[in-house]
């Protein structure tokens, strides 16, 4: 009889995340969860407390995923506006691959709770909040290069990238296809 395989909490969060994902955290239940995990719901209660604080683990590694993927994608070499195009694309496309068209958890999440609960709009919030950023240096950066116009405040292009950013997770989830969602992106990146 061999070993019984060892439980991975990383490795579960990750799974959990796509639960979560896929489904909402209402939609999703515990025994979903034990059973996506390969593990008893008694398990899941004493590795993670529960649903809910597993669903709080998965969110933060969700957030982490996706800054550390916008940051790779903005913080790259060329043109401001040619390393933007490529990552809104590259969303985009991601988006549209996935069979589930699950759009982005952490706007999902903004939406199912609200300002209901305020720990998930916090978490939310600081994915935003570092987005945001990361956008801002990019924008910076391509004012200082000429590539992006310098009449408007850094910032307020950045939060703008954000809203455009998040519309597209969500328009992603409905649209049949690439064009209004490319459209978006053309319209966005002539505003800079």
């Amino acid at each position: 009889m061999g070993r019984p395989k060892e439980f991975d909490p990383d490795r579960a969060v990750a799974e959990a995340m796509d639960v979560f994902w896929a489904q909402g955290y209402g939609a999703t239940s515990p025994q979903q969860l034990a059973d996506k995990l390969h593990i008893g719901k008694g398990s899941l209660y004493n590795a993670f407390g529960g649903k809910r604080q597993l669903f709080d683990l998965a969110l933060r590694h969700y957030l982490d995923l996706r800054v550390e993927g916008l940051t790779y994608w903005l913080e790259g070499t060329g043109p401001a506006k040619d390393r933007l195009r490529e990552a809104l694309l590259f969303f985009v496309k991601g988006d549209l691959d996935n069979p589930d068209r699950r759009g982005c958890l952490a706007t999902n999440s903004a939406v199912e709770f609200g300002r209901l609960d305020e720990a998930v709009a916090t978490q939310v919030r600081a994915l935003f909040d570092r987005a945001e950023s990361v956008f801002e240096s990019l924008v910076a950066r391509g004012q200082r290069e000429g590539d992006i116009r310098s009449d408007v405040d850094a910032k307020a292009l950045a939060s703008m990238l954000l809203n455009a950013t998040t519309g597209l997770h969500v328009l992603s989830r409905l649209e049949p296809g690439p064009d209004r969602l490319t459209r978006v992106v053309d319209a966005t990146l002539a505003l800079l």
